[in-house]
């Protein structure tokens, strides 16, 4: 309100110069004087951020699976997803009902380097994750084992990584905020008269958020 007062009476002002110098002379204009200046300074803090759900992959090269269990029914190849980081920043008050985050993985074929032996699929590649920092209220929990479509006898569903499957997640957001880790044992087991040679894949990793 005081910035739209001092608006109309300037506004004023300038009219009542302009109809003042049509008849009589103007008042004399002062001298502008440095001294009168008045010094306008203002102080900027960081700004703050509504908080957000992130994900970050722990620096790794990538991962070399080793044989290992091999039986009569399959070659198996072994190793361990770099440690993946699920960090919750959000205000739980501001979080709405019902929105859940979740990680999950899928991966691409294993094709081999010289292009000599036919691409091992990623239903052959089965993980098993694991949360490695604690829930404090349960809401946030590892996703459940898939084996190779060559079973490891577990009893996991024999899908593989060929879908989209859950590493790690939350039902409800609000019910738990904070940072947690997770890995995974990974599982590579093909037929035993897969050809030799090196072959390479892709695992990508997934973070949703959604209400």
């Amino acid at each position: 309100m005081r910035i739209n007062k001092a608006a109309r009476l300037l506004a004023a002002a300038v009219v009542g110069v302009a109809l003042a110098g049509a008849g009589l002379a103007g008042p004399a204009v002062a001298e502008d004087d440095p001294e009168d200046g008045i010094d306008v300074s203002v102080t900027i803090e960081p700004g703050t951020t509504t908080g957000q759900v992130s994900m970050t992959v722990a620096d790794n090269g990538g991962v070399a699976l080793q044989e290992s269990g091999s039986d009569a029914a399959a070659r198996q190849f072994v190793g361990t997803l770099p440690t993946v980081t699920v960090t919750d920043t959000r205000d739980p008050g501001e979080i709405p009902d019902g929105d859940f985050w979740a990680v999950v993985g899928q991966a691409g074929e294993f094709t081999a380097t010289d292009g000599s032996a036919p691409p091992i699929g990623p239903q052959y590649l089965g993980w098993r994750p694991r949360l490695l920092s604690d829930s404090s209220t349960g809401a946030v929990a590892a996703g459940e084992p898939v084996s190779s479509v060559i079973s490891d006898g577990s009893g996991a569903p024999t899908v593989g990584l060929q879908g989209q499957e859950l590493l790690v997640s939350t039902a409800n957001s609000a019910d738990e905020i904070g940072t947690w880790e997770v890995n995974a044992d990974l599982a590579l087991r093909t037929s035993t008269d897969v050809a030799t040679g090196e072959y390479h894949s892709t695992l990508t990793l997934s973070l949703f958020n959604q209400s």
